[in-house]
């Protein structure tokens, strides 16, 4: 693949897929800015790796595991603990319509969760992944990705009733 190739392909990939890969890192740090280096980070590893994508998962499963990776080295570094990172509200990308109220609580329930568990909710529901494309894309079993999709589903529905789930980020 020349350069010119690899860069059409990238352009591409940006364009069909950038602004997925923008909310779920934002989700993933909390933060816009954050979010928008990971985001950027993504489709540079991605081009770099342009020859050795097999085609064995779509793109965007490809490209999701590749976000996620670079969130999760992103927050195991010693400055991401030091940043403040309560203002998620204000830091989420603008969606194409406004927020219901329901939708706004839900986001905030979502980003509540460990990272674990925010992972299989967003892919499965926000980048509308199947649990084989979740799987390959975390690197789990199918059966992990089910029993994680249950409990968070469990967690969040008594986090949106009022009660508090037990498995929330220990900030």
């Amino acid at each position: 693949m020349d350069a010119l190739e690899k860069e059409r392909t990238l352009e591409r990939l940006m364009e069909r897929h950038g602004d997925a890969i923008v909310r779920l890192c934002t989700l993933h740090l909390r933060d816009a800015q954050l979010a928008q280096d990971a985001a950027q980070e993504t489709f540079l590893k991605a081009y770099r790796a342009l020859e050795r994508f097999r085609g064995e998962s779509s793109e965007k499963t490809w490209l999701s595991r590749i976000a996620i990776n670079t969130c999760r080295s992103m927050r195991r570094s010693a400055w991401f603990r030091l940043v403040d990172l309560g203002a998620l509200r204000e830091s989420l990308p603008a969606p194409e319509r406004p927020f219901g109220v329901e939708e706004d609580e839900m986001t905030f329930a979502i980003a509540g969760l460990r990272a674990k568990y925010r992972e299989v909710i967003l892919l499965y529901y926000y980048q509308q992944m199947r649990v084989a494309e979740i799987a390959q894309a975390l690197g789990i079993p199918e059966k992990t990705v089910s029993t994680r999709l249950s409990r968070a589903r469990d967690m969040l529905r008594l986090r949106l009733e009022g009660g508090k789930a037990d498995e929330t980020e220990r900030a």
